[in-house]
């Protein structure tokens, strides 16, 4: 049995990161198109890590080629918390992913009644792992309460459609506000995002992290993808903080014609 990451593990390494991109590798996108393109699992992991990412995730679902040798080759080359993602219904897969040493399993909310999506999630905290729950709709999330160590992260695309969509990361924006109401103290956007851009722009809408997987694996440049991130999230910080002494000068003049 590998040692799992300890619980809280991914959730505290993705809130400390600079960079807080879930990076994810898995075999084939929806459409069938190889991602990987015979680069081995080790090398992409090497890229992801000097980009920068806090956090791995692999597919190990058959519908997108993964497998569970996939998900145990990048948590022996990672060094970081890894999620596992795969349609989780039982206990027994829980337990199995934390043997395997993953630090985070995937609870769909469309999938699952909402007991046995709180039964499950508070079974992952017993093994060890973080539980990361994925909704996409206002329906999936309203009155969902979980412990604050879980992830609670928006789909930008529709699993119904097998994640065939382009994706929406209007759905991850209009939502934000139900997800911190659910207790998490790390709201995820995952899927659909393309573009370094995008990535920005749901970190400044206040998300603790975006997943990415088919952006980045179809960037062809997975150094220059983060670093455009990083450009942007310091560009925008810039932006603000003039903003605030701007806001915060004209308070003080605003002070001194009242005086």
């Amino acid at each position: 049995m590998r040692k799992a990451i300890m619980a809280g593990g991914f959730v505290d390494a993705l809130l400390a990161a600079p960079i807080p991109v879930i990076a994810e590798i898995k075999a084939r996108a929806s459409d069938g198109t190889d991602l990987l393109r015979g680069r081995p699992v080790a090398e992409i992991v090497a890229a992801y890590r000097a980009g920068g990412a806090p956090c791995l995730s692999v597919v190990t679902g058959s519908w997108f080629g993964g497998s569970d040798a996939m998900l145990e080759e990048t948590v022996r080359h990672a060094g970081v918390p890894v999620l596992k993602k795969d349609f989780i219904t039982r206990e027994d897969q829980i337990r199995q992913a934390a043997g395997a040493g993953a630090a985070a399993v995937l609870l769909t909310a469309r999938l699952l009644p909402r007991s046995a999506l709180c039964h499950l999630a508070e079974a992952a905290r017993r093994h060890g792992v973080t539980a990361f729950v994925e909704a996409s709709s206002e329906k999936e999330l309203d009155g969902l309460r979980l412990d604050p160590g879980c992830v609670v992260a928006v789909n930008n695309k529709d699993i119904a459609r097998r994640e065939r969509d382009a994706g929406d990361i209007g759905r991850s924006l209009s939502l934000l506000p139900l997800v911190r109401r659910t207790g998490t103290r790390c709201p995820v956007s995952a899927s659909g995002i393309g573009t370094a851009e995008d990535a920005a722009r749901l970190i400044a809408a206040g998300y603790g992290g975006v997943l990415v997987g088919t952006g980045l694996l179809k960037s062809g440049d997975i150094a220059g993808w983060f670093a455009a991130l990083a450009k942007r999230m310091t560009d925008r910080e810039a932006t603000d903080r003039r903003a605030s002494d701007c806001r915060a000068s004209d308070c003080r003049a605003s002070a001194g014609e009242a005086a």
